[in-house]
């Protein structure tokens, strides 16, 4: 009897092996294949809740002078990223081809720090399937195809509110976004991005994975923008 559990134990533990091995080889298939993914995530980064963030660890550096200096800005994009279904690829290209100069120019009035734009192209943009300026213009269409609510342009005052509502700022902005195709996140107090799904032809789309990750705060903190 005891060699028997023994062979069946061992046969459990092939069967998990081969399993295991099936379900990455599924995987790794298009695993960081440049072009091979289910959708982008816009991501929207409250500025002030960077800037504040930055201010109290004392992070002084270049890309935060940048953001956190004089021009007062609200929601900035931090990214379009490619993702699957579950997960997502990134640095598709090792080395990556370098971004040229005047593209990280272009695009500083979205994305206020010339050492965000050079990683988001490293690591996502190279996923996407598209050269340099084609990404660069799916981040601008991107942008462009999300109305940011009017009350969060010039905040003034720091304001306290629940993901749930501000969701609902967003959606009674944007016809056909729905309530499955966005997601707050934040950190232990503050508001840090709001995240919108879209296909790859850039039209809102449900993502269930990235509406898990979001935040689970009943209120978050909203610093006002800068100089306000």
């Amino acid at each position: 009897m005891p060699r028997l559990v023994t062979i069946s134990r061992f046969l459990i533990s092939v069967a998990f092996v081969l399993c295991g091995a099936m379900g990455a080889s599924a995987q790794d298939r298009r695993q960081n294949a440049p072009g091979e993914f289910d959708f982008y995530v816009l991501s929207l980064s409250w500025s002030p809740s960077f800037c504040e963030a930055a201010s109290e660890r004392g992070n002084n550096s270049r890309g935060t002078q940048a953001q956190c200096g004089g021009r007062p800005y609200s929601f900035v994009v931090h990214g379009l990223w490619p993702q699957y279904e579950r997960g997502f690829p990134e640095y598709c290209q090792r080395p990556s081809p370098r971004l040229a100069r005047n593209i990280m120019t272009s695009m500083l009035d979205l994305m206020p720090a010339p050492g965000l734009i050079y990683n988001e192209w490293d690591k996502h943009g190279t996923c996407s399937g598209l050269g340099e300026r084609a990404y660069f213009e799916a981040i601008r269409k991107a942008r462009a195809a999300v109305k940011i609510p009017e009350e969060f342009l010039q905040l003034t005052e720091p304001k306290t509110i629940a993901p749930d509502e501000l969701e609902t700022a967003f959606i009674k902005a944007n016809p056909g976004l729905s309530n499955s195709a966005i997601s707050v996140t934040c950190d232990s107090k503050r508001l840090s991005e709001v995240r919108i799904c879209l296909s790859k032809d850039l039209q809102f789309r449900s993502c269930e994975e990235i509406d898990r990750r979001a935040c689970r705060r009943d209120q978050v903190l909203m610093p006002p923008v800068r100089g306000g």
